[in-house]
């Protein structure tokens, strides 16, 4: 069966011409020129492997489109392919949960190659695999099968990729985990993002604020994720 593409941007032309090198490349595009009636077509339960979105769009922006498919508690991932270049932009993207952030001036190849690490399970390289059903370390337990995390027997609710790097930095307990590792857990090895070489790690900082604080809205002494300034962060071994 074919992967099933939701493309959503309101700019007619270029979403036809984008979700014709989708279909020519295999994927089975369902296309929406709003984020509502996109937004009203994953709620009803179609089948969605990918979710590529814009973010200016009348009625109801990219962004607002992402926030109501995790308020859903729907994990399929999203990728934004926009005209806009500003950090700001990406991170906001990458903290409401996105999985990547892809200008439009780069090449149909480019973004079928990242769209490629995403459904491949490329993205979960780095030792997130594991052949246990749960991982289980003090207050910390974690449901590999499911994605699911909990803190002190309660909730946390993480996106599939912030769960992948609590996954990450947990097994690795108590070692410090360079930015690069995260980040090519999350974008697959190779990428680069940001301004200059070391860009990425705003990327990274972004995804740790988010699932720190996503700890702390259970337990608000939760300080488990260290930060080795210029180098990256860890799991600590006291918890």
């Amino acid at each position: 069966m074919a992967t099933a593409v939701v493309l959503v941007d309101d700019d007619d032309l270029f979403r036809e011409s984008l979700g014709r090198n989708l279909s020519d490349a295999g994927y089975n595009v369902r296309d929406f020129a709003r984020g509502g009636a996109a937004l009203d077509h994953l709620l009803a339960g179609a089948a969605a492997n990918l979710v590529i979105l814009d973010w200016k769009m009348p009625e109801m922006n990219g962004i607002e489109v992402l926030k109501r498919i995790r308020a859903a508690s729907l994990d399929v991932p999203a990728i934004f392919l926009t005209a806009l270049t500003d950090q700001i932009y990406e991170e906001a993207a990458l903290a409401t949960g996105a999985v990547d952030f892809v200008e439009k001036s780069r090449s149909f190849t480019i973004l079928e190659k990242r769209i490629g690490l995403i459904l491949d399970g490329a993205k979960a390289r780095g030792g997130t695999v594991a052949d246990t059903e749960t991982l289980s370390l003090g207050a910390l337990l974690l449901k590999l099968k499911t994605s699911r995390a909990t803190w002190a027997d309660r909730p946390v609710e993480l996106t599939l990729t912030e769960f992948k790097i609590v996954h990450l930095l947990a097994t690795k307990v108590g070692e410090d985990v360079p930015y690069r590792t995260i980040y090519d857990l999350v974008h697959g090895s190779g990428f680069l993002a940001g301004a200059g070489p070391e860009g990425y790690r705003a990327n990274v900082r972004t995804f740790v604020k988010r699932i720190r604080q996503k700890f702390r809205d259970v337990d608000a002494e939760f300080d488990q994720i260290g930060n080795y300034a210029g180098f990256g962060y860890r799991w600590k071994s006291d918890g």
